[in-house]
């Protein structure tokens, strides 16, 4: 019986939606497909207030890319999963209701990108680690991610993130602005909730256009950018440099 990549529950009119692809919730086309069908189905379910991502397991929230299926893959179908992962994580930072990530588990490269592209991230107390290591993989930071950690964290953090591609735990990354609040593992699901809850309950139209305001100047940015942003990844990732580095994380994922 195959496994779903994506849990849904509904609690107080929130939707819940845990990541499931085994223990590392590795981001691959399916996983891709399943989010973006979550949230534009979330979309037109008006009993739902907002949604809170989060985890089936507590080790991570997600490790990123699924690379072991990644690199074997030709250019064509890489294009492929890398645009549907930007046009994911568009749907989810423009999503018009309220977002949350709760982080039980570490949120590496991509896993910690599609937290960012929520309104709000909480993490759980404990060796829970986030970052952006693209650097250390011969590869630039996806560019949605590039633009909206930039807007989140300010220049002078965003530019140590990136550069540095270090792992930083909660206290340093609430520290930094990467997180919205530090809680024990056993409160993090039912105070996401709350929050979410809560942001839900004032009337939508009103949350709604204070986020557009938010977000549709780095939306504007990202989509005037994108396509070419695209290709200078795709050129990364194919360079020899670049496919050498990718290697030697697959062989230790």
């Amino acid at each position: 019986m195959e496994t779903k990549l994506i849990l849904l529950d509904v609690q107080d009119n929130v939707g819940i939606v845990k990541l499931n692809h085994g223990v590392t919730n590795a981001i691959h086309l399916d996983l891709v497909h399943a989010l973006l069908e979550t949230l534009q189905k979330a979309r037109s379910e008006f009993r739902l207030r907002g949604l809170v991502f989060a985890s089936a397991n507590e080790k991570f929230f997600s490790i990123g890319f699924n690379l072991p299926e990644l690199i074997e893959l030709p250019e064509k179908d890489l294009k492929t999963f890398y645009t549907s992962f930007n046009r994911m994580c568009l749907e989810l930072f423009t999503f018009p209701r309220p977002t949350l990530a709760a982080i039980s588990g570490h949120a590496i490269a991509g896993g910690c990108i599609l937290t960012l592209c929520c309104d709000y991230r909480l993490i759980a107390e404990g060796r829970k680690l986030m970052g952006l290591n693209e650097i250390k993989l011969g590869l630039p930071v996806p560019y949605v991610a590039d633009c909206v950690l930039r807007n989140l964290v300010g220049f002078r953090h965003a530019r140590g993130i990136m550069d540095s591609g270090d792992f930083y735990p909660p206290e340093v990354s609430h520290q930094m602005g990467l997180v919205d609040g530090v809680l024990p593992p056993e409160e993090l699901l039912p105070q996401s909730i709350e929050k979410v809850k809560l942001l839900g309950s004032y009337p939508e139209n009103a949350f709604a256009t204070i986020k557009a305001n938010r977000v549709e100047s780095i939306e504007k940015e990202i989509r005037a950018n994108l396509e070419e942003r695209e290709q200078r990844f795709l050129s990364s990732w194919f360079s020899s440099a670049s496919q050498e580095l990718l290697r030697e994380a697959t062989a230790n994922f």
